[in-house]
Protein backbone atom coordinates (compact mmCIF):
# COMPACT_ATOMS: atom_id res chain seq x y z
CA UNK A 1 0.00 0.00 0.00
CA UNK A 2 3.26 2.34 0.50
CA UNK A 3 3.03 2.50 -3.49
CA UNK A 4 -0.70 2.63 -4.15
CA UNK A 5 -0.71 6.97 -3.69
CA UNK A 6 2.93 7.45 -4.59
CA UNK A 7 1.84 9.77 -7.61
CA UNK A 8 -0.57 11.26 -5.51
CA UNK A 9 2.25 12.12 -2.61
CA UNK A 10 4.23 13.61 -4.90
CA UNK A 11 1.91 16.05 -5.48
CA UNK A 12 3.32 18.79 -3.23
CA UNK A 13 0.14 20.20 -2.29
CA UNK A 14 -1.10 16.98 -0.93
CA UNK A 15 2.10 15.14 0.00
CA UNK A 16 2.85 12.25 2.54
CA UNK A 17 1.09 14.59 5.22
CA UNK A 18 -2.30 15.45 3.13
CA UNK A 19 -2.52 11.57 1.98
CA UNK A 20 -2.35 10.89 6.02
CA UNK A 21 -5.29 13.49 6.33
CA UNK A 22 -7.09 11.97 3.37
CA UNK A 23 -7.28 8.53 5.33
CA UNK A 24 -8.53 10.17 8.49
CA UNK A 25 -11.43 11.93 6.41
CA UNK A 26 -15.42 10.99 6.00
CA UNK A 27 -17.07 12.35 3.37
CA UNK A 28 -20.63 11.70 2.77
CA UNK A 29 -22.07 12.43 -0.66
CA UNK A 30 -26.16 12.57 -1.51
CA UNK A 31 -26.75 11.22 -4.49
CA UNK A 32 -25.57 8.41 -6.37
CA UNK A 33 -26.24 9.43 -10.34
CA UNK A 34 -23.81 10.78 -12.50
CA UNK A 35 -21.93 13.28 -10.19
CA UNK A 36 -22.08 10.53 -7.03
CA UNK A 37 -20.39 7.84 -8.79
CA UNK A 38 -17.49 9.84 -10.29
CA UNK A 39 -17.28 11.94 -7.15
CA UNK A 40 -17.32 8.63 -5.12
CA UNK A 41 -14.84 6.80 -7.63
CA UNK A 42 -12.21 9.71 -7.68
CA UNK A 43 -12.27 10.35 -3.70
CA UNK A 44 -12.05 5.96 -2.84
CA UNK A 45 -9.08 6.17 -5.47
CA UNK A 46 -7.58 8.92 -3.77
CA UNK A 47 -7.86 6.96 -0.25
CA UNK A 48 -10.04 9.49 1.72
CA UNK A 49 -10.79 6.65 4.87
CA UNK A 50 -14.51 6.57 4.56
CA UNK A 51 -17.19 7.86 2.10
CA UNK A 52 -20.63 7.26 2.73
CA UNK A 53 -22.94 7.06 -0.28
CA UNK A 54 -26.99 7.65 -0.13
CA UNK A 55 -29.38 7.41 -2.84
CA UNK A 56 -32.85 6.51 -3.20
CA UNK A 57 -32.96 5.33 -6.87
CA UNK A 58 -32.40 1.40 -8.62
CA UNK A 59 -30.12 1.70 -11.46
CA UNK A 60 -31.70 1.74 -15.13
CA UNK A 61 -30.42 1.33 -18.82
CA UNK A 62 -30.78 4.92 -19.62
CA UNK A 63 -28.39 5.84 -16.47
CA UNK A 64 -24.94 3.55 -18.31
CA UNK A 65 -24.80 6.48 -20.29
CA UNK A 66 -22.88 8.65 -18.15
CA UNK A 67 -23.06 6.87 -14.66
CA UNK A 68 -19.52 4.95 -14.31
CA UNK A 69 -20.03 2.66 -11.81
CA UNK A 70 -22.98 0.72 -12.94
CA UNK A 71 -22.76 -2.02 -15.41
CA UNK A 72 -25.78 -3.70 -17.50
CA UNK A 73 -26.61 -6.81 -14.66
CA UNK A 74 -26.69 -3.65 -12.09
CA UNK A 75 -29.41 -1.95 -14.51
CA UNK A 76 -30.63 -5.81 -15.73
CA UNK A 77 -31.20 -6.87 -11.86
CA UNK A 78 -32.71 -2.76 -11.15
CA UNK A 79 -30.11 -3.26 -7.83
CA UNK A 80 -30.33 -0.36 -5.79
CA UNK A 81 -27.44 2.94 -7.13
CA UNK A 82 -26.33 2.76 -3.08
CA UNK A 83 -26.12 -0.81 -3.27
CA UNK A 84 -24.25 -1.33 -6.30
CA UNK A 85 -22.21 1.41 -5.90
CA UNK A 86 -20.56 0.06 -2.87
CA UNK A 87 -19.74 -3.13 -4.53
CA UNK A 88 -17.94 -1.45 -7.34
CA UNK A 89 -16.19 0.79 -5.21
CA UNK A 90 -15.04 -1.98 -2.27
CA UNK A 91 -13.34 -3.55 -5.65
CA UNK A 92 -11.47 -0.47 -6.49
CA UNK A 93 -10.17 0.14 -2.94
CA UNK A 94 -10.51 -2.13 -0.20
CA UNK A 95 -8.78 -0.44 2.37
CA UNK A 96 -11.66 2.49 2.23
CA UNK A 97 -14.84 2.19 4.33
CA UNK A 98 -17.90 2.56 1.93
CA UNK A 99 -21.02 3.06 3.95
CA UNK A 100 -24.11 3.00 1.51
CA UNK A 101 -27.77 3.89 2.44
CA UNK A 102 -31.15 3.28 0.07
CA UNK A 103 -32.86 6.75 1.17
CA UNK A 104 -34.84 9.55 0.36
CA UNK A 105 -33.27 12.46 1.71
CA UNK A 106 -35.15 14.40 4.11
CA UNK A 107 -34.15 16.51 7.31
CA UNK A 108 -34.56 13.92 9.62
CA UNK A 109 -32.77 11.07 7.42
CA UNK A 110 -29.73 13.74 6.78
CA UNK A 111 -29.61 14.96 10.54
CA UNK A 112 -28.43 11.33 11.18
CA UNK A 113 -25.76 11.30 8.42
CA UNK A 114 -24.64 14.39 8.78
CA UNK A 115 -22.89 13.10 12.92
CA UNK A 116 -18.93 12.95 12.33
CA UNK A 117 -18.35 13.79 8.48
CA UNK A 118 -15.91 16.08 7.34
CA UNK A 119 -17.40 17.19 4.10
CA UNK A 120 -20.31 17.01 1.86
CA UNK A 121 -20.83 16.32 -1.67
CA UNK A 122 -24.06 17.46 -3.51
CA UNK A 123 -25.12 15.16 -6.16
CA UNK A 124 -28.49 15.34 -6.51
CA UNK A 125 -31.38 16.06 -8.53
CA UNK A 126 -33.44 18.60 -6.96
CA UNK A 127 -33.66 21.90 -5.28
CA UNK A 128 -35.88 20.85 -2.69
CA UNK A 129 -32.88 18.44 -1.32
CA UNK A 130 -30.39 20.96 -2.11
CA UNK A 131 -31.96 23.61 0.44
CA UNK A 132 -32.17 20.95 2.78
CA UNK A 133 -28.70 20.07 3.05
CA UNK A 134 -27.89 23.72 2.89
CA UNK A 135 -29.86 24.59 6.04
CA UNK A 136 -28.70 21.81 7.77
CA UNK A 137 -25.06 22.30 6.96
CA UNK A 138 -25.28 25.71 7.91
CA UNK A 139 -26.53 25.13 11.09
CA UNK A 140 -23.76 21.97 12.19
CA UNK A 141 -20.68 24.18 10.70
CA UNK A 142 -20.18 21.47 7.77
CA UNK A 143 -18.85 22.37 4.21
CA UNK A 144 -20.24 21.03 1.41
CA UNK A 145 -19.88 21.19 -2.25
CA UNK A 146 -22.82 22.53 -4.68
CA UNK A 147 -22.97 20.68 -8.22
CA UNK A 148 -25.44 20.41 -11.12
CA UNK A 149 -24.85 19.58 -14.89
CA UNK A 150 -28.08 19.43 -17.20
CA UNK A 151 -27.32 18.94 -21.30
CA UNK A 152 -23.95 20.58 -21.90
CA UNK A 153 -23.47 22.92 -18.97
CA UNK A 154 -22.77 22.63 -15.92
CA UNK A 155 -21.63 24.80 -12.49
CA UNK A 156 -19.83 24.23 -8.91
CA UNK A 157 -19.82 26.17 -5.74
CA UNK A 158 -18.30 25.38 -2.87
CA UNK A 159 -20.43 26.00 0.57
CA UNK A 160 -18.08 27.56 3.68
CA UNK A 161 -20.30 28.22 6.54
CA UNK A 162 -19.29 31.41 7.95
CA UNK A 163 -17.39 32.32 4.92
CA UNK A 164 -19.08 32.19 1.82
CA UNK A 165 -22.40 33.22 0.67
CA UNK A 166 -24.75 30.11 1.06
CA UNK A 167 -27.11 28.39 -1.89
CA UNK A 168 -30.05 30.52 0.10
CA UNK A 169 -28.24 33.39 -0.41
CA UNK A 170 -27.34 32.63 -4.51
CA UNK A 171 -30.86 31.98 -5.39
CA UNK A 172 -31.69 35.08 -4.49
CA UNK A 173 -29.81 36.64 -7.52
CA UNK A 174 -28.43 33.99 -9.71
CA UNK A 175 -30.64 31.79 -11.25
CA UNK A 176 -30.09 28.23 -10.66
CA UNK A 177 -33.06 25.80 -11.48
CA UNK A 178 -34.43 25.16 -14.98
CA UNK A 179 -34.33 21.75 -16.92
CA UNK A 180 -33.31 18.36 -16.02
CA UNK A 181 -31.36 15.29 -17.42
CA UNK A 182 -34.73 14.17 -18.05
CA UNK A 183 -36.33 16.90 -20.20
CA UNK A 184 -33.21 17.88 -21.82
CA UNK A 185 -30.63 15.70 -21.74
CA UNK A 186 -26.87 15.43 -20.63
CA UNK A 187 -23.33 14.59 -22.32
CA UNK A 188 -20.97 12.64 -20.19
CA UNK A 189 -18.27 15.16 -20.51
CA UNK A 190 -20.30 17.47 -18.27
CA UNK A 191 -20.98 15.46 -15.77
CA UNK A 192 -16.56 14.45 -15.53
CA UNK A 193 -16.11 18.31 -15.35
CA UNK A 194 -18.22 19.15 -12.54
CA UNK A 195 -16.93 16.67 -11.08
CA UNK A 196 -13.60 17.58 -11.31
CA UNK A 197 -14.50 20.64 -10.15
CA UNK A 198 -16.22 19.02 -7.21
CA UNK A 199 -13.38 16.59 -6.02
CA UNK A 200 -11.36 18.74 -6.21
CA UNK A 201 -12.24 21.45 -4.05
CA UNK A 202 -13.43 18.25 -2.09
CA UNK A 203 -9.14 16.81 -1.91
CA UNK A 204 -8.24 20.92 -0.99
CA UNK A 205 -10.57 20.95 1.71
CA UNK A 206 -9.65 17.46 3.18
CA UNK A 207 -6.27 18.12 3.44
CA UNK A 208 -6.47 21.42 4.93
CA UNK A 209 -5.43 23.91 1.98
CA UNK A 210 -8.24 26.05 2.20
CA UNK A 211 -6.12 29.00 0.26
CA UNK A 212 -6.53 27.57 -2.28
CA UNK A 213 -10.38 27.47 -2.66
CA UNK A 214 -11.60 28.75 -5.85
CA UNK A 215 -13.86 30.76 -4.52
CA UNK A 216 -15.90 31.64 -6.94
CA UNK A 217 -18.80 30.02 -9.00
CA UNK A 218 -17.92 28.07 -11.97
CA UNK A 219 -19.76 27.15 -14.96
CA UNK A 220 -19.15 26.51 -18.52
CA UNK A 221 -21.06 25.30 -21.62
CA UNK A 222 -18.53 22.58 -23.32
CA UNK A 223 -20.84 22.26 -26.90
CA UNK A 224 -20.80 25.72 -27.10
CA UNK A 225 -17.05 26.75 -25.61
CA UNK A 226 -17.59 28.88 -22.96
CA UNK A 227 -16.47 28.84 -19.07
CA UNK A 228 -17.04 31.73 -16.31
CA UNK A 229 -16.85 31.93 -13.01
CA UNK A 230 -18.32 34.32 -10.92
CA UNK A 231 -17.37 36.78 -7.63
CA UNK A 232 -20.16 35.78 -5.62
CA UNK A 233 -18.86 37.16 -2.31
CA UNK A 234 -20.90 40.38 -2.51
CA UNK A 235 -24.15 38.40 -2.27
CA UNK A 236 -23.33 36.54 1.16
CA UNK A 237 -26.77 38.15 2.97
CA UNK A 238 -26.14 38.83 6.65
CA UNK A 239 -30.20 38.79 6.77
CA UNK A 240 -30.10 35.51 4.64
CA UNK A 241 -32.44 32.99 7.05
CA UNK A 242 -30.01 30.34 6.41
CA UNK A 243 -27.08 31.79 6.73
CA UNK A 244 -27.30 35.46 8.40
CA UNK A 245 -26.56 36.92 11.99
CA UNK A 246 -29.78 35.66 12.94
CA UNK A 247 -30.45 32.60 11.35
CA UNK A 248 -33.72 30.60 11.47
CA UNK A 249 -33.07 27.64 8.97
CA UNK A 250 -36.26 28.12 6.69
CA UNK A 251 -36.26 24.94 4.83
CA UNK A 252 -36.19 22.70 7.48
CA UNK A 253 -39.68 23.75 8.24
CA UNK A 254 -42.17 21.15 7.58
CA UNK A 255 -44.04 24.12 5.80
CA UNK A 256 -40.47 24.50 3.54
CA UNK A 257 -40.72 21.11 2.11
CA UNK A 258 -42.22 19.33 -0.61
CA UNK A 259 -45.69 17.98 0.56
CA UNK A 260 -46.54 14.13 -0.37
CA UNK A 261 -49.60 12.18 0.59
CA UNK A 262 -51.11 9.02 -0.46
CA UNK A 263 -54.64 9.05 -2.17
CA UNK A 264 -57.14 7.01 -0.18
CA UNK A 265 -58.03 4.07 -2.69
CA UNK A 266 -56.95 5.63 -5.89
CA UNK A 267 -53.22 4.41 -6.16
CA UNK A 268 -52.38 7.24 -6.66
CA UNK A 269 -50.02 10.27 -4.97
CA UNK A 270 -50.32 14.08 -4.77
CA UNK A 271 -47.01 16.23 -4.47
CA UNK A 272 -47.03 19.98 -3.89
CA UNK A 273 -44.87 22.49 -3.53
CA UNK A 274 -43.82 24.24 -0.36
CA UNK A 275 -45.01 27.75 -1.48
CA UNK A 276 -47.96 29.35 -3.24
CA UNK A 277 -47.52 29.24 -6.82
CA UNK A 278 -48.94 29.64 -10.06
CA UNK A 279 -47.63 26.55 -12.59
CA UNK A 280 -46.94 27.97 -16.45
CA UNK A 281 -49.14 25.27 -18.02
CA UNK A 282 -48.37 26.62 -21.93
CA UNK A 283 -44.41 26.38 -20.79
CA UNK A 284 -44.93 22.60 -18.77
CA UNK A 285 -46.44 21.87 -22.21
CA UNK A 286 -43.61 22.64 -24.03
CA UNK A 287 -41.07 21.19 -21.59
CA UNK A 288 -43.04 17.72 -21.61
CA UNK A 289 -43.59 17.64 -25.16
CA UNK A 290 -39.84 17.10 -25.87
CA UNK A 291 -40.11 14.02 -23.34
CA UNK A 292 -40.97 10.20 -24.49
CA UNK A 293 -44.93 9.97 -23.73
CA UNK A 294 -48.42 11.86 -24.59
CA UNK A 295 -49.43 15.03 -23.42
CA UNK A 296 -52.92 15.87 -22.95
CA UNK A 297 -54.10 19.84 -21.52
CA UNK A 298 -56.88 22.26 -20.82
CA UNK A 299 -56.87 25.24 -19.56
CA UNK A 300 -56.81 24.07 -15.97
CA UNK A 301 -54.73 21.50 -16.42
CA UNK A 302 -51.77 19.32 -18.15
CA UNK A 303 -51.77 15.39 -18.13
CA UNK A 304 -48.64 13.31 -19.34
CA UNK A 305 -48.65 9.67 -19.81
CA UNK A 306 -45.33 8.47 -18.67
CA UNK A 307 -44.48 4.99 -19.10
CA UNK A 308 -46.88 3.58 -16.62
CA UNK A 309 -47.79 6.11 -14.59
CA UNK A 310 -50.35 9.33 -15.50
CA UNK A 311 -49.31 12.72 -14.02
CA UNK A 312 -51.80 15.48 -13.84
CA UNK A 313 -50.45 18.82 -13.73
CA UNK A 314 -52.45 21.61 -11.65
CA UNK A 315 -52.34 25.50 -12.02
CA UNK A 316 -51.51 25.92 -8.44
CA UNK A 317 -48.96 24.16 -8.67
CA UNK A 318 -50.04 20.14 -7.42
CA UNK A 319 -49.52 17.06 -8.97
CA UNK A 320 -51.03 14.12 -8.74
CA UNK A 321 -49.26 10.80 -9.95
CA UNK A 322 -51.51 7.79 -10.50
CA UNK A 323 -50.08 4.64 -10.99
CA UNK A 324 -48.55 4.24 -7.41
CA UNK A 325 -49.31 4.66 -3.96
CA UNK A 326 -45.39 4.66 -2.97
CA UNK A 327 -44.46 8.14 -1.56
CA UNK A 328 -40.81 7.83 -2.38
CA UNK A 329 -41.48 6.31 -6.26
CA UNK A 330 -43.56 9.42 -6.51
CA UNK A 331 -41.17 11.57 -5.07
CA UNK A 332 -38.65 9.95 -7.68
CA UNK A 333 -40.52 10.32 -10.75
CA UNK A 334 -41.51 14.16 -9.99
CA UNK A 335 -37.98 15.50 -9.78
CA UNK A 336 -37.01 13.24 -12.66
CA UNK A 337 -39.79 15.57 -14.69
CA UNK A 338 -39.74 18.77 -12.41
CA UNK A 339 -36.38 18.69 -11.25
Amino acid sequence: METRYSRQTLFKPIGEKGQHLLQQKHVLIIGAGALGTGNAENLVRAGVGTVTIVDRDYVEKSNLQRQQLYSEQDAFERLPKAVAAKTRLEAINSQVDIRAHVLDIRKEELEGLLKGIDLLIDATDNFDTRLIINDLTQKNDIPWIYGACVGSYGLSFTVIPKDTPCLHCLMETIPLGGATCDTAGIIAPAVQMVVAHQTTEAMKLLVNDKASLRKRLISFDLWKNEQSTIDVSSLKNKHCLSCGTKPTYPFLSFEKQLKSSVLCGRDSVQIRPSDIMTRDLQALKEQLSHLEGKVESNPYLVTFFHQKHRLVFFLDGRVLIHGTSDISEARTIYHQIIG
